[in-house]
C-alpha cells in the first residue's frame, strides 16, 4: 500500500492544504512520521519533523531553525479522517497547542480560539470535548517526564 495523500485542515482560518512537499518517513494505522520544510518560512522556523499520533489526537513536531538548532517542540491537538477511496488522510488542527522550549518550559496556547470556533460552528462540541481530553492526556505525559517517549519516533529518523 502506498503512503496516503496528507492534508492539513485548519479551523481558524478555514483552510485545507495538501502537504505535497512533506516526506512521509513511516506510516501505519497508529502513527505517521514526516519530514518537512516550513510552508511559509519565518525568521526562526525553517524545517522540522512531525509524528502524528492518530489514535491519541496529537501531532508532535520538532521545529528547527535554518542552522539546524532546535527552536522548540510544537504539539498540535488533532483529529484525523482517512479515506480509502482516494488514499488520503485529512488531519484537522483542533486549535489547542503546546510548545516545549529547549530549556523545558511548557506553554499551552490558543485555548482562547476554542469558544469562538464552537459558537460559529467551526468546531463541533464532540470535537471540542475530544480536543480537551487529548490535551489533558498529552500534558499528563509531558509533566510526567515522558516527552522522550513521544519524540523518540522523530529522533529515530534524524
Amino acid at each position: 500500500m502506498s503512503y496516503p495523500l496528507l492534508y492539513r485542515k485548519r479551523i481558524i482560518p478555514n483552510e485545507c492544504i495538501l502537504l505535497k512537499d512533506d516526506i512521509i518517513l513511516s506510516w501505519d494505522e497508529r502513527r505517521i512520521v514526516t519530514k518537512w520544510n516550513a510552508l511559509k518560512p519565518k525568521k526562526d522556523l525553517h524545517h522540522g519533523y512531525s509524528c502524528y499520533f492518530l489514535k491519541e489526537g496529537w501531532k508532535i513536531s520538532k521545529f528547527y531553525q535554518a542552522d539546524n538548532s532546535l527552536l522548540y517542540y510544537y504539539c498540535d491537538i488533532i483529529s484525523s479522517a482517512y479515506s480509502a477511496a482516494d488514499n488520503s488522510l485529512i488531519v484537522t488542527d483542533l486549535l489547542a497547542d503546546v510548545l516545549i522550549y529547549p530549556d523545558g518550559f511548557v506553554k499551552v496556547v490558543d485555548l482562547d480560539e476554542m469558544i469562538p470556533a464552537l459558537e460559529c460552528g467551526g468546531i463541533a462540541m464532540q470535537d471540542l470535548k475530544f480536543a480537551l481530553s487529548a490535551l489533558n492526556s498529552l500534558l499528563t505525559l509531558i509533566y510526567g517526564g515522558r516527552l522522550p517517549e513521544l519524540t523518540g519516533y522523530i529522533e529515530a529518523w534524524e
